[in-house]
């Protein structure tokens, strides 16, 4: 089969096609014929040398990606069987080897694919809703009646975010520059704020929970408009000393989290893609061929949504 092997940290030049052997899989696993990969920040990162790098170097062949939507063509499973179609995030944050024709991925953390989204729609419903879903609902427990502020709604988080916390009860306000305002509250967003003009010492309106996609000076403006026993996740950055100490100046708890693979919470995402409570925002294609064009893609900053591959 061909995958994307990645030799060394770097550039997308790094990204090199070659034909390697098609994995065997282990009890409990599945064979994934894949159909659509998803690109992260993350796998922009690791490709790098960043973000979750540092636990997989020494992995050979390595193979970037986690998040993915396929075939079942071979099972040593219950779960599933040939021919079903599934999706979810592998392995995260170890080995995924997602990018690739074939990956063997643990039936455990796979959800069967709602027959009314497409596999684009299925991959791009995986690292990023379960890191909206895992920090909502595990993490910060939103609550009917809270508020809630999105940093960077637009983005591949933030956009599932909007509509989990709408799904949950809250009233919810999203952060983008001035271009996203219309896609953010047609997300289901109560209010838009433009960062880009936004006077946030000023305005100290009081969020339950602040979800900062952003990361930055963003942790400081997060706690700054959080009430007290509210609750600030960051996702990109972990929180230093400093501004935890910040936090608990203030009297809210504020960390940082790691969305992990799990098949449950996947298919409690996979309930609410069925039901058309929660939709996935494709803003751009490439064939497998162009993996380095989705990364440059991701890498801009600028991606309304999610960047996809196909297979």
């Amino acid at each position: 089969m061909k995958a994307f092997i990645l030799n060394n940290p770097g550039d997308v030049s790094e990204l090199q096609l070659q034909d390697i052997e098609t994995p065997t899989i282990q009890p409990g696993e599945v064979l994934v014929k894949i159909k659509a990969i998803s690109i992260n920040p993350v796998d922009v990162k690791s490709r790098t040398g960043k973000g979750v790098y540092g636990r997989i170097k020494d992995q050979s062949p390595l193979i970037l990606g986690w998040d993915i939507s396929g075939t079942v063509t071979e099972s040593q499973s219950e779960k599933f069987k040939a021919g079903d179609e599934v999706f979810g995030m592998v392995n995260f944050p170890g080995h995924g080897k997602a990018y690739a024709e074939y990956v063997a991925a643990p039936a455990a953390q796979l959800a069967l694919k709602p027959a009314n989204i497409s596999h684009p729609e299925a991959a791009a419903a995986t690292l990023a809703a379960l890191t909206a879903y895992q920090a909502m609902v595990h993490n910060a427990h939103v609550q009917s009646g809270q508020k809630v502020l999105v940093h960077a709604a637009a983005g591949g988080v933030g956009h599932f975010a909007v509509q989990l916390a709408k799904h949950l009860g809250a009233h919810v306000t999203g952060t983008s520059s001035a271009r996203n305002k219309d896609f953010i509250l047609n997300l289901g967003a109560d209010a838009h704020i433009d960062y880009t003009t936004y006077d946030w010492a000023n305005h100290p309106e009081e969020f339950d929970f602040v979800l900062d996609g952003v990361g930055g000076d963003t942790i400081d403006t997060s706690i700054l408009v959080t009430k007290p026993g509210g609750t600030v996740i960051s996702i990109p950055t972990g929180l230093n000393e400093a501004v935890t100490e910040k936090a608990k100046a203030k009297g809210v708890n504020g960390y940082f989290i790691l969305v992990k693979s799990d098949g449950y919470d996947m298919q409690q995402v996979a309930a609410l893609l069925e039901k058309g409570t929660l939709k996935a925002h494709v803003s751009e294609t490439f064939p497998f061929a162009e993996m380095a064009e989705a990364h440059l893609q991701v890498e801009s900053g600028r991606t309304v949504g999610k960047v996809i591959v196909t297979l």
